[in-house]
């Protein structure tokens, strides 16, 4: 998912996003943990896409108190 389309959502939709990340992340780290994970790329594809998704989240944050 790029920056654009994380963009369009709104501020419930990324929390949904990152929280269902941060669960991947977890069972990522908890597979690598017991030699079960194979594909090892996937820990850094979902790390930086919950990266990005907190990055937008602030974003938004940003925009929201500059507008008040």
């Amino acid at each position: 998912m790029n920056a654009n389309e994380l963009r369009d959502k709104t501020a419930d939709q990324l929390k949904d996003e990152l929280e269902n990340l941060k669960k991947e992340a977890f069972n990522l780290r908890f597979q690598q943990a017991t030699g079960q994970l194979e594909n090892t790329a996937r820990m850094k594809t979902v790390r930086r896409a919950a990266a990005q998704v907190k990055t937008i989240l602030n974003e938004k944050a940003a925009a929201a108190a500059s507008e008040a």
